[in-house]
């Protein structure tokens, strides 16, 4: 086996664990499989896992050591990431705007590509997800195996299953939580809001963090 059962089982936890904690991506795919339906959830989703997959690509090859070793690389990514989650935050509570929860006839629906496009935008726009796969994949992996490529690409690929797994799961059960808060119209102003200081929370706290050393 390339990976030791060990190993692979340890960041298989740790992986569950990330993707269970809420999120920009699960909120973002969350808030479109209600407003669109499962499948523009299954779409966006399709592009949160490129922006993991581009992730664990450049982390096999070692592309992203750059953003520990180049101070501007992070920082433009992380300036643009907290920028987008603001833009997300304004738009659940700007005057007029409709819960996430709340279902609508009216939406005017994004295309396919743009479902795609948010999906992948909102996953890369993370220098988190970088940090997570520089700082923690090494860990699991044994020099003494050899085929460090091949140890670092089955492992990547264990993250990004399980995010898929649990995040299509998140898509498909959106209708029952919509109809529940669809039936207490007070708690979908209170979501709307809730939802609105999460995001600027990410954005604030991804602004300030610092660059690992």
């Amino acid at each position: 086996m390339i990976v030791s059962p060990t190993g692979l089982a340890g960041l298989a936890l740790i992986a569950l664990g990330m993707v269970c904690t809420p999120g920009p991506n699960m909120i973002y795919l969350l808030s479109r499989s209600i407003l669109q339906g499962r499948l523009a959830g299954v779409i966006s989703l399709a592009g949160v896992v490129l922006g993991f997959l581009c992730y664990m690509l450049a982390t096999a090859l070692g592309l992203t050591a750059l953003m520990l070793a180049v101070p501007l690389a992070y920082e433009v990514v992380k300036w643009a990431g907290a920028l987008y989650l603001l833009w997300m935050a304004w738009n659940s509570v700007r005057p007029g705007a409709g819960s996430a929860l709340q279902p609508r006839r009216d939406l005017k629906a994004d295309r396919p590509a743009r479902l795609f496009a948010m999906g992948f935008l909102t996953s890369l726009l993370n220098p988190k997800i970088a940090i997570f796969y520089v700082s923690l994949l090494p860990q699991f992996i044994d020099p003494e195996r050899g085929r460090v490529l091949a140890q670092s690409l089955v492992l990547g690929a264990t993250q990004v299953a399980i995010s898929f797994t649990v995040n299509l799961l998140i898509v498909l059960a959106a209708g029952g939580i919509a109809s529940w808060f669809a039936a207490r119209p007070t708690w979908l102003q209170v979501q709307r809001w809730v939802m609105g200081s999460l995001l600027a929370g990410f954005a604030v706290r991804m602004a300030f963090d610092k660059r690992p050393v």
